[in-house]
């Protein structure tokens, strides 16, 4: 019976302009890329744990705690404008022309300190069991959606007027990307998009989950991490 393969790929680019090096900005004493970096290691998922980088530094830090980078990103690939998708192709192209193949990719983003590895273990074996192309981190809204609204000349306007007076518990629960892994078997093929029939999302507990983007969101993530910590909530 034939082994089953995994390969790990963790984008990670040098031009973070809202938070300067980001990828490699110290976190509670290591690089933020580290986090996902170990916890890859740790859930013994995959055959290879590689980093698709442009930096030196950001390669050099990578190594360090025990990522490969066999190749250096090429610059069309590192631009404000370039999605994950492209940058995950890159990758397997460059496996494949080395002769390498495999059955599974997860993309992990290097800014995921609070990842755990059961949910990345979930995400596989539930995929790897399934019909499904992808899957993915997933955690609920806060709030009811059908209850947003925009701001347009300093005035509210409802994205869903009639929704105004019904409760929030007579509401459907929404969920949104968490943005941290994303599964997908390279052996089917899908033309709905990743938040679609073709996907399983594997929901985090909100706690776990916070994007940064901004100064605000790597001070939020902070604290999060902190408190997680302090009750042992994670390692």
């Amino acid at each position: 019976m034939k082994q089953i393969s995994c390969v790990a790929i963790i984008p990670a680019r040098a031009g973070s302009k809202r938070i300067p090096k980001k990828n490699i900005k110290d976190f509670f004493g290591k690089p933020l890329i580290a986090y996902t970096i170990e916890t890859a290691i740790e859930s013994k998922l995959f055959d290879r744990i590689i980093v698709s980088t442009e930096d030196e530094t950001i390669s050099e830090i990578a190594k360090k705690y025990g990522a490969e980078v066999p190749f250096v990103r090429p610059l069309e690939f590192c631009d404000d404008y370039i999605g994950t998708g492209p940058i995950i192709n890159h990758a397997l192209s460059y496996l494949k022309s080395q002769g390498e193949n495999y059955d599974f990719v997860c993309s992990i983003y290097a800014t995921a300190p609070l990842l755990q590895v059961k949910y990345l273990k979930e995400g596989f074996e539930k995929l790897q069991n399934s019909d499904a192309v992808n899957s993915f981190s997933a955690t609920s809204m806060p709030f009811p959606i059908q209850r947003t609204f925009k701001i347009k000349d300093d005035r509210c306007e409802m994205f869903w007027p009639e929704n105004f007076s019904k409760r929030s518990q007579d509401l459907e629960e929404a969920y949104q990307d968490a943005g941290q892994f994303y599964w997908k078997n390279l052996h089917k093929q899908s033309s709905d998009v990743m938040f679609g029939k073709d996907s399983i999302p594997i929901v985090l507990p909100r706690y776990l989950v916070q994007d940064i983007d901004t100064l605000e969101d790597w001070e939020r993530a902070e604290v999060l991490y902190e408190v997680l910590k302090r009750q042992k909530k994670i390692l």
